[in-house]
């Protein structure tokens, strides 16, 4: 038997045990789901220790693996972050449940009464890499919109995801909902991923989060719906107009808080009005941090920058690298971002109203800012508890996809014997 069979065979098995666990979690009520989120929170705090021990496992793979200090960041936890896991999962679980909520309502001269309310979409696949604190926002936020969900985390993150997954069923558990309402693909073999893209009729949509290849396999071979999660390619611009003491905190935080993040900043487009105002220091000060510069004209003569090749713009580093250019105004930066971008999160600094409006009306970014860290495109920090990823396409879910953009909706019509002439 193929190992192409054999993930076919696994995939169906878990996608037909999570149809099922869907057509309960549809109906279950918000209270249930709530005691299964807190119960899950209060698990990762007990098995605290057993997490970091399966942690340390897949940082040695990952470490025998060649992987970069950033991606070894991703993937690394301590007390603190599981602290703030379960706490994600608390929060969560505080979050209005979605499910049912009246989105419009209105009646109609005929005698029809129409409410359009959401509904959960049904069984979600989602396909990260490295981050084992997917698998408890992922789980929560299926959770909390009805739906069910089928894990599929990164080779390196196997052990630590499957401990935490472990916490999630424990929570379902004690609120007596279905186990299999969030699975996890217990393999590193990526034809699951395969089989999971094909699966037809058992998986809904499927969410990718990770890095260019993956978003890249999951667009070619995809048979279901995705919610598309393209690079984190974040831009900052220093508007001539800008507040230097604000600038200079935001390009720093954007860069160097945590550089293997999608919201990292990987690119500063500095105004020639901002750079002849007050020179190199927003240069300067990602030297000084240890932020390798990759400048392109102007800039490259500073001292200790590097000159950047062509592909340096586009380009995803997560590490402690950032593309630097001078651009002319406002309009010059936004077709720089047009052409580099991924439509992901862009950062505007400037004092100009009417310079930030032009900014923000003429991309089409997922979220843009205005003097405003890039490291903030999270769905915690937007308030939604947690996120699956940041969704870059424009169809259905964008930005932060929290439980909210994890359902659909359907039309309820009411009527007293109401028929059509």
């Amino acid at each position: 038997m193929t190992d192409m069979v054999q993930a076919r065979q696994l995939i169906e098995a878990l996608g037909t045990a999570a149809r099922q666990a869907a057509v309960v979690l549809a109906q279950t009520p918000p209270e249930a789901k709530t005691r299964a989120l807190m119960a899950a929170a209060d698990a990762v705090v007990d098995q605290t220790p057993a997490i970091l021990t399966a942690n340390a496992r897949d940082l040695d793979h990952a470490r025998d693996k060649g992987l970069s200090e950033a991606m070894l960041d991703r993937l690394r936890l301590d007390p603190a972050r599981l602290t703030a896991i379960a706490q994600s999962l608390r929060d969560v679980a505080g979050q209005d449940d979605p499910v049912g909520q009246v989105i419009a309502e209105w009646d109609r001269p005929t005698g029809l009464h129409i409410r359009r309310v959401r509904t959960p979409i049904g069984v979600i696949g989602v396909i990260y890499e490295s981050r084992p604190n997917v698998t408890a926002d992922a789980g929560a936020l299926a959770l909390k919109s009805g739906n069910a969900v089928i894990l599929r985390g990164g080779s390196e993150s196997l052990h630590s995801s499957a401990a935490i997954h472990a916490c999630m069923v424990a929570g379902l558990r004690a609120a007596g909902l279905p186990e299999t309402a969030i699975q996890m693909v217990p393999t590193r073999d990526r034809a699951a991923v395969s089989a999971m893209l094909g699966a037809q009729g058992l998986i809904d949509v499927i969410i990718p989060r990770g890095g260019k290849g993956l978003v890249g396999l999951v667009q070619e071979q995809a048979r279901v719906p995705v919610f598309a999660h393209l690079e984190g390619i974040c831009h900052v611009y220093a508007d001539g107009a800008a507040d230097l003491d604000k600038a200079r905190r935001v390009v720093l935080n954007a860069k160097t808080r945590r550089t293997g993040i999608c919201g990292s900043a990987e690119c500063l487009l500095i105004d020639r009005a901002f750079f002849a105002r007050h020179g190199d220091v927003l240069i300067r000060d990602l030297l000084e941090a240890g932020v390798e510069v990759r400048a392109e004209g102007a800039l490259a003569q500073i001292p200790g920058t590097v000159p950047a090749q062509p592909d340096d713009f586009g380009r995803e580093f997560l590490d402690m690298i950032i593309a630097a250019k001078l651009v002319d105004g406002v309009d010059e930066a936004i077709a720089h971002i047009r052409r580099h971008g991924s439509q992901h999160t862009e950062s505007i600094l400037t004092e100009d109203d009417t310079v930030a409006e032009r900014f923000f009306a003429g991309l089409d970014s997922a979220i843009l800012m205005r003097n405003v860290s890039t490291q903030f495109a999270d769905g915690g920090e937007f308030g939604m508890g947690a996120e699956i990823g940041i969704a870059t396409g424009k169809m259905h879910a964008r930005g932060p996809v929290g439980a909210e953009q994890l359902t659909s909706f359907k039309y309820l019509v009411t009527g007293d014997g109401v028929v059509r002439a």
